[in-house]
């Protein structure tokens, strides 16, 4: 295999300053969307870092670097989907801990968060996947319809008609708590 002068192989610092520069610049945001898929920010942060560590990987494989962040998003959501089958799992074998998780919030979260914030957020996590994943990425990440399109694997219009579906389940969800 060839090297550059300090052993590495060719292109290993193009892809760290590559991934560098983009975890800079989006890792709080993605790390935002795994808190609101999954709940729980440690296991956020662990999903944001395994999709930076895949594009690390496979930076010499990006057919275009200016589609590594739709890459990380897409490997984000994807990490957040395996991470909320495999807790699934997990619950069905051990029943006592669906009620737990149910009704469990971390200290830290309880504080920081306003009693709306909190409905909003609980009203979000009883969302379908696709229409929670779709209002996340366009309000809350201010993502474009098309780039939430690439980053989810659906059509544009999918988008537009998953997110016009969570925000009228949204409303009639927050107005039934009230």
């Amino acid at each position: 295999m060839d090297t550059d002068t300090r052993g590495r192989p060719p292109g290993a610092t193009d892809a760290r300053l590559g991934v560098t520069e983009l975890y800079q610049a989006h890792a709080v945001g993605l790390i935002k969307l795994g808190v609101i898929m999954l709940g729980d920010r440690t296991a956020a942060e662990d999903v944001v870092q395994d999709a930076f560590f895949g594009l690390y990987r496979n930076w010499g494989r990006l057919s275009d670097p200016e589609n590594a962040l739709a890459y990380a998003r897409a490997s984000v959501l994807n990490g957040c989907r395996a991470a909320l089958r495999q807790r699934i799992r997990r619950e069905r074998r051990d029943l006592s801990a669906v009620a737990d998780a149910a009704t469990a919030e971390s200290v830290e979260s309880i504080v920081l968060l306003s009693e709306e914030h909190r409905a909003v957020f609980a009203a979000l996590r009883r969302l379908p996947d696709r229409q929670r994943e779709a209002l996340v990425l366009r309000f809350y990440l201010g993502v474009s319809e098309e780039e939430t399109a690439r980053a989810m694997g659906i059509s544009r219009g999918t988008v537009k008609s998953s997110t016009s579906r969570a925000l009228a389940a949204l409303g009639r969800m927050l107005k039934e708590e009230s």
